[in-house]
This record gives structure tokens, C-alpha cells and sequence, in this order.
């Protein structure tokens, strides 16, 4: 790929796509021989998720998340005209890859269930979906910014976990994607 993207002038070579959520596409790109992720906002419709302004709601996101504690990629730089923005690479598996290959540690569903903790006492969610979740070092890192109020029907124990060992849902959505 290579191709250059541009954030508050400074130039990162982008290596390659690392996905596509609701709100944006995100890249694995290179600055000063260091590894970041630039997020690039979209405007593409969601059927069952409402956005108001997504680069203020990321702002105040990781802003949230931050002050609750939650393991997060840092937030290095936005550019609200190119509506971009670069956070710390936080490079392993996802839960998701590592729930396919069977190899989901134990201490990743205790460290889920810390950030639950901290998370349902701030009466907020996440999206547990386990593509935003990689393990480093031994660290559970939610690397979404992505947070909700609280409402118990998304919380970990009703939603997410469907997603975190290979149940039917899980299946599906392989299926599904594949």
C-alpha cells in the first residue's frame, strides 16, 4: 500500500488497513520509524447506530474512558478538518483472532470483567465486540473509544460475551464475514 495520509500536516506512510467499524476506517501507518494508528472518520449510514458529531464523540469517548481507567491506546494527535485521527499501535491478536484460533488466555475474560467493574460502577459501556479488544504484555487494551451510558441489555454479561468463545453467535458472525 504505502500511500501517504496527512494529519495536522505531518505525513504518515500507511502500511496497511487494520479494519472498518461504524465510524471509521483505521490504519496501521508509519511516522519517524514508529507505529501508530490513523483513523480515518466516515459518513457511511449504519442501519442500528445513530452518530452525531463522531470526531467530538471520540474526543469525549477517550476522554471518559481515560478518567474511568480503561486500558486504551493513547490518543496522539486529531485533525478535525481531515477528520483524522492518530492513537498508539497497540500491536497483538484480538480477542477475536485469538477466540478463532482457540487460544483466548484466562486472564483476558478477569481483565474484561475488571474493566466491567470500573465501567458499570461509571454507568457506562463499551463495545465488547471482541475485534476492539488485543492483548499486550499480559494487558487487556480496549483500543475502541467507542462508550455508551450504561444500559444493561449491552452490557458484558447480555451482549459481549456471546462473542468471546466460539458460541453460536460467534459462529455466525464468522460465518457471515467470511
Amino acid at each position: 500500500m504505502n500511500d501517504a495520509i496527512y494529519v495536522n500536516d505531518k505525513m504518515y506512510v500507511v502500511k496497511k488497513l487494520l479494519g472498518k467499524g461504524k465510524g471509521g476506517y483505521s490504519y496501521l501507518a508509519q511516522i519517524e520509524n514508529r507505529d501508530v494508528v490513523v483513523k480515518q472518520i466516515h459518513h457511511e449510514p449504519c442501519s442500528y447506530y445513530q452518530f452525531g458529531d463522531k470526531m467530538q464523540a471520540e474526543i469525549n469517548d477517550y476522554k471518559r474512558l481515560k478518567a474511568i481507567g480503561i486500558a486504551l491506546p493513547e490518543m496522539i494527535d486529531v485533525d478535525l478538518e481531515t477528520e483524522r485521527i492518530v492513537k498508539e499501535y497497540i500491536e497483538g491478536d484480538t480477542v477475536y483472532e485469538l477466540v478463532s484460533k482457540d487460544k483466548l488466555p484466562e486472564d483476558c475474560l478477569r481483565q474484561v470483567r475488571e474493566m466491567c467493574q470500573l465501567l458499570y460502577k461509571a454507568k457506562t459501556n463499551i463495545d465488547y465486540f471482541p475485534t476492539n479488544f488485543i492483548m499486550q504484555d499480559e494487558v487487556l487494551y480496549y483500543v475502541d473509544y467507542e462508550c455508551n451510558d450504561y444500559m444493561e441489555e449491552w452490557n458484558f454479561e447480555n451482549w459481549g460475551i456471546k462473542y468471546w468463545s466460539k458460541t453460536p453467535e460467534f459462529l455466525k458472525y464468522v460465518e457471515e464475514h467470511s
